[in-house]
């Protein structure tokens, strides 16, 4: 494995939800020189701006966590933005890497690259194979030309420079950092905002769109984080065994899913909510199941440690004093 723990280390987007649990993961891990840039610090859509900061830091390693993400209303609102904006961090983050002579890379791409109608759970085959969901397909595209163009400087520079640029695909994310505005939000963040908001006001019903009967699969950002530094340190022999030069990424999965009422159950529960909950079929459901076959990276040898209850509790609690607290201010 690839430990050198004093090996220089730039996190892009490390203020977000994933960077900012791979910075901590790094950092628990002993990995001691570790370089951050804020975006009024460094525009990452701004090509000289990055070239100027990899020719100066010139690091050894390099995590692309920076993205522009947001739920179904901000995708179908502002699909401009959301494709040219992940473009363009990508294309400069990753050729810049390159042009400074980083070898270890590792890009973070999203679950929704895969097919609307993907054969369930969704293996990396599954890419490409078919139409992508159409509420989110500027964003999906995006995430494809991240992990392509990886793929693409690996297999045209890997043996005469030694680029080893690796992706990983994750599922939905939650946890401490995440998203919480009421209108630009994924699944967990928004449900557990809404119960709260529900608690505090003594609201006698909390309304769900869809049906409740949608299977869905989340994971612990810290467990992502975990993965992502598991899968930066394989040597590239047992990488390449687990993937190949046209699929040149791996699935991270929690290993199980669960309907969406189950999941309010459980955020109800977390937040100690008494009132009940009204589920309104009227309302779209989206796909009746989205479940990751990462059994690649199991097979290697990893696994997530936070059970969903167990990381609801967190988000919540992270939820309570980063945003409740400061918006009652």
């Amino acid at each position: 494995m690839d430990k050198n723990l004093k090996q220089k280390i730039y996190v892009a987007g490390h203020r977000g939800m994933a960077g900012s649990a791979i910075v901590r993961g790094l950092k628990e891990r002993g990995y001691q020189n570790i370089i951050t840039r804020s975006r009024s610090e460094l525009d990452l859509t701004n090509q000289a701006a990055v070239a100027n900061f990899f020719a100066t830091e010139k690091p050894d390693q390099v995590y692309v966590a920076a993205a522009k993400v947001g739920g179904i209303y901000a995708n179908s609102t502002f699909p401009a933005e959301f494709i040219y904006q992940n473009l363009i961090i990508e294309a400069n983050v990753i050729h810049q890497a390159f042009v400074s002579g980083v070898k270890k890379l590792l890009f973070l791409g999203s679950s929704c690259i895969y097919p609307k109608l993907a054969e369930q759970p969704m293996s990396e085959e599954a890419l490409l194979s078919s139409r992508l969901e159409e509420t989110n397909e500027p964003y999906a595209v995006s995430k494809i030309a991240g992990l392509k163009l990886c793929e693409s400087y690996s297999r045209q520079y890997g043996k005469e420079y030694g680029v080893d640029y690796r992706s990983i695909m994750p599922t939905n994310l939650y946890g401490p950092g995440d998203n919480y505005h009421p209108l630009n939000s994924h699944v967990i963040p928004a449900l557990i905002r809404r119960v709260h908001e529900a608690k505090v006001n003594g609201d006698l019903n909390v309304t769900i769109w869809g049906t409740g009967t949608p299977r869905r699969e989340f994971m612990y950002v810290n467990d992502m984080a975990g993965a992502s530094i598991f899968v930066m340190e394989l040597e590239k022999d047992i990488y390449e065994k687990y993937t190949t030069t046209t699929r040149n990424f791996l699935n991270v999965g929690y290993g199980s899913d669960v309907t969406i009422k189950e999941l309010v159950d459980i955020i109800v529960k977390v937040i100690g909510y008494q009132g009940g909950i009204v589920f309104d079929g009227s309302k779209p459901d989206g796909a009746p199941r989205k479940f990751m076959n990462s059994q690649r990276l199991f097979g290697l040898g990893w696994k997530p440690n936070t059970d969903l209850e167990e990381g609801i509790k967190n988000a919540y609690s992270d939820f309570v004093v980063n945003i409740d607290q400061k918006e009652s201010k």
